[in-house]
Formats: structure tokens, C-alpha cells, sequence
């Protein structure tokens, strides 16, 4: 039986976004890392003053949308 029917969907939600946020920032971090060639790289392109929040804010968007859309579906629609 699937154990997400029985789960209430503000927690499935806050489980999916928070999963989703930590993978993509860890990703989208180790990407920027070879990307931008190294440690100082990174800090420019990603965390400098004013840069940081946009970042923060494009990933929590996503997750956001990725943990309304999975809750969506394995609360309603997969049996």
C-alpha cells in the first residue's frame, strides 16, 4: 500500500521541497566550483553581496514547485 496516502500533505510537501533544495543547491554548487575554477570563482558568480539571494531564491522556487507537484502526485493520483 503506498505509505504517501496516509501522510499528511503539508509534510510531504516540506519533506519533497527540502530534499529537492539540499540536492539541486549541492549540485548547482559543485558545478559552479569546476565551472568557475575554483573556490574564488564561486564567491563571485554565486555568492557575492547582492548575487547570494537571487541564488537562494531561484533554488527555493524550484523546490518549491518540484515538492507541490510531487505531493500533487503521489498524494492524488498514483495508486
Amino acid at each position: 500500500m503506498n505509505h504517501y496516502k496516509n501522510a499528511s500533505f503539508v509534510t510531504l510537501l516540506i519533506r519533497f521541497t527540502i530534499v529537492f533544495f539540499i540536492v539541486v543547491f549541492l549540485i548547482k554548487t559543485v558545478m559552479g566550483f569546476f565551472q568557475f575554477d575554483g573556490v574564488e570563482g564561486l564567491k563571485n558568480a554565486y555568492f557575492i553581496e547582492g548575487k547570494w539571494q537571487l541564488f537562494i531564491k531561484r533554488i527555493g522556487v524550484m523546490s518549491l514547485i518540484y515538492g507541490v507537484l510531487m505531493t500533487i502526485y503521489y498524494k492524488f493520483i498514483k495508486k
